[in-house]
């Protein structure tokens, strides 16, 4: 019981987060580190409540028209075979350089977000062949990022679509809750296999991330980018924090 009563808020929390900009692991994945639960099974309870969650979403934004399945299509594959690119380099490169790395890029992006007023919200647009290769460029190397360490990459993926491929940002979103869904579908079923999956407390959980997760959803669609760069940069700020303290630690 008291698993359950640490971690449902903060999952129901990390679920709003999620679907406003991404980054609900950065508070989900904490939330099942402090039980004292086994690291494997944590992260494979929290992807159980997370793809839940990220289902709901899904398909809040398939039913209102948020998701452009054509670009979709082909951000999809490229997500995967990133993530199973990141996974092989995190076998050959220490985590400690590709820490050390975001501790750099992370500032510059919450600068940009801070002092680009339009970033979130760009007036130019490409032609639909250009935006597709921006897009499947841009899962492709957020799925890098996830393979080989994950927390923020809805967060970084958001920012790419909607600030480097020049989405709106309603379809930005939208496309990155349909390549989420997909890449939390893939390792939840390895995780499901491998016996790692707490299934009594995903479930529960995972109802509670539904919820934040669904609520987030609405807020989104009334506010758009009003409430988006600020749980950006709140995102931004806990990743950081996070970063310094398991250097410092190591």
């Amino acid at each position: 019981m008291r698993d359950y009563l640490i971690i449902c808020p903060l999952v129901f929390i990390a679920g709003f987060v999620d679907a406003v900009a991404g980054g609900g692991g950065l508070i989900s994945l904490p939330a099942y580190f402090i039980t004292g639960i086994p690291v494997h099974s944590c992260v494979a309870t929290n992807k159980m409540s997370a793809f839940m969650g990220t289902s709901v979403t899904t398909a809040k934004f398939a039913r209102d028209g948020f998701i452009p399945w054509k670009t979709a299509a082909f951000c999809i594959p490229c997500a995967f075979l990133g993530s199973a690119i990141g996974a092989n380099i995190a076998l050959m490169i220490p985590d400690r350089v590709f820490k050390t790395v975001l501790i750099i890029v992370i500032p510059l992006t919450a600068a940009i977000l801070l002092t680009k007023k339009d970033i979130l919200n760009p007036k130019r647009s490409f032609s639909e062949g250009f935006t597709i290769l921006i897009c499947a460029a841009s899962s492709l190397m957020i799925g890098v990022y996830d393979g080989f360490y994950g927390p923020g990459t809805g967060t970084f993926l958001l920012l790419l679509l909607a600030g480097v491929a020049g989405m709106e940002l309603t379809k930005a979103n939208g496309l990155t809750k349909a390549v989420n869904f997909s890449t939390n579908l893939s390792a939840l079923v390895v995780f499901l296999i491998r016996d790692q999956v707490i299934i009594p407390l995903g479930i529960v959980a995972g109802l509670f991330n539904i919820a934040g997760n669904y609520l987030g959803a609405t807020r989104f669609e009334k506010n758009g980018s009003k409430i988006v760069k600020p749980v950006m940069i709140a995102v931004l700020s806990v990743f950081f924090v996070k970063l310094v303290i398991e250097l410092i630690g190591k």
